[in-house]
């Protein structure tokens, strides 16, 4: 006898759920990014609003402003991913956006009192509260999708990063031209993530079950597949911390991630102003040249999304070879394509265009290939796992700059620019073949609830709270 498989209705509420953290993520990526276009239309007026202040700040001071928001966004990493855990992704998606947009919307008015000092503070409250967000993500995305739809409904959500990419380029000097000005750049995302936030209250839900919208057939698919009893969603789950650090699995996706953001920090911080000091050209004079990049970053994430989809749906790899195949293209073309940019010179500036390109679109695939990977290790405590990597992996971009500034004396040479890309190139290599020999995409023994209490019996005594305990217990 067979029976036919329920997969609930073709577009639900599930989808509904992807739908808004590709949204977010735009809202959050285009409330972090626009401050480059923000500086230079605060520090040259005339090339955009004459009508708005303008400010004298050197190099320095602008590069202070330019990091400011990551020296906040790395201290709430692992606080987001405990506090989802306790009280429900929902509420700590809801209030850590709009504390983003409030201190978007308050960004003109501490400038104006506080000038560069000013800005630098409130862009490290807006990455406090920025921090707390995408732990939260991948333990919604843990919760919504169903195992079979988990690599498709994750790799649509996280395209969000290129979108905001895009955005903050195009509509930040826009607004800027605009009556509005430079402050309209801060209103219009405030905007914008308050929008967010009322769509949010209304739609989402920490699971199906508390879902308002959904249907019983939905409901019993995306649970049925996560096989979740009854209890399951009242219940905290210990945290199996030395479990999690004594896996190879998850230290090896560490090392891949921290790797990826310095290649990655390198090819979209250094490589412009190898540009320009190399091969004589100014990348930011040119807004197709500028945006290009990350264009191709969001057309080749779909591209590896119908690639992935396909490759699954036909059984044709498994998810742990699919992840690995697809990160090793991430990692290992942008490696050769680095190390050909350093060997460019004035007379070849369209390959170095062609180069950077390919380099920052392929790299696209680290998303299937390597971020989605903690809620395949453990959809139970995902959010502690990107907690604990993206402190990691985000200090990475604060120290890439000093390294470069440490090798890199003169911008005009080349044999130092080679030595920063042999760097990055190193990485590339050396986190995509930890990633083979130890990742997986299988879960882990430590994902179960019960694991506490069967392997680590002393911790669990410790980490549940007490009345939960059979008194012959305590």
């Amino acid at each position: 006898m067979t029976a036919e498989i329920n997969k609930g209705p073709l577009l639900g509420m599930r989808h509904v759920q992807t739908l808004l953290l590709f949204l977010n993520i735009t809202c959050l990526y285009i409330g972090r990014l626009n401050v480059g276009v923000s500086v230079v239309a605060m520090t040259n007026a005339e090339s955009t609003n004459p009508d708005f202040p303008e400010y004298d700040w050197t190099l320095t001071q602008k590069s202070y402003i330019l990091s400011s928001f990551y020296w906040g966004y790395i201290f709430t990493q692992f606080l987001g991913g405990y506090l989802c855990k306790r009280y429900g992704v929902k509420s700590v998606m809801l209030w850590g956006s709009f504390a983003s947009g409030v201190f978007s919307a308050a960004t003109p008015l501490f400038i104006g009192f506080g000038g560069w000092q000013g800005y630098c503070g409130i862009r490290v409250l807006m990455g406090l509260a920025q921090g707390l967000i995408f732990p939260c993500i991948h333990q919604h995305l843990a919760r919504w999708s169903p195992p079979a739809e988990r690599n498709r409904l994750g790799a649509v959500s996280h395209t969000g990063i290129e979108c905001g990419n895009v955005c903050a380029m195009f509509f930040s000097g826009m607004i800027a031209k605009s009556p509005i000005g430079w402050p309209g750049i801060s209103y219009v995302s405030a905007g914008v993530a308050f929008a967010w936030c009322f769509f949010w209250f209304l739609f989402a839900a920490n699971n199906a079950v508390e879902s308002r919208y959904i249907g019983e057939a939905e409901l019993h698919y995306i649970e049925s597949s996560l096989k979740h009893n009854e209890d399951y969603h009242k219940t905290i789950i210990p945290i199996p911390w030395r479990a999690i650090w004594t896996s190879a699995p998850f230290l090896a996706l560490l090392v891949a991630r921290c790797c990826e953001t310095w290649g990655l920090s390198t090819l979209q911080a250094e490589i412009p102003t190898y540009m320009n000091g190399v091969l004589d050209m100014d990348m930011k004079s040119n807004a197709f040249f500028s945006a290009l990049p990350f264009l191709a970053m969001w057309f080749m994430s779909y591209v590896y999304l119908i690639t992935a989809d396909v490759l699954l749906a036909g059984n044709r790899l498994s998810l742990t070879a699919l992840r690995k195949t697809i990160n090793s293209m991430a990692f290992w073309i942008p490696c050769a394509t680095l190390i050909g940019i350093g060997f460019l010179d004035q007379d070849q500036k369209n390959w170095a265009i062609v180069l950077m390109t390919i380099s920052v679109g392929v790299n696209s695939g680290a998303t299937i290939g390597t971020s989605l990977n903690t809620i395949d290790l453990s959809p139970n405590h995902a959010s502690i796992l990107m907690g604990i990597i993206n402190t990691a992996a985000n200090v990475v971009p604060i120290v890439t700059p000093l390294v470069v500034g440490l090798i890199v004396e003169e911008e005009t040479n080349r044999s130092e620019w080679q030595i920063v890309f042999l760097i990055a190139s190193v990485l590339f290599f050396f986190g995509n073949c930890v990633f083979l020999f130890f990742g997986t995409a299988v879960s882990q023994p430590w994902d179960a609830e019960d694991y506490l209490q069967l392997k680590e019996p002393e911790l669990a005594m410790n980490e549940m709270p007490k009345n939960t305990l059979d008194p012959l217990d305590r």
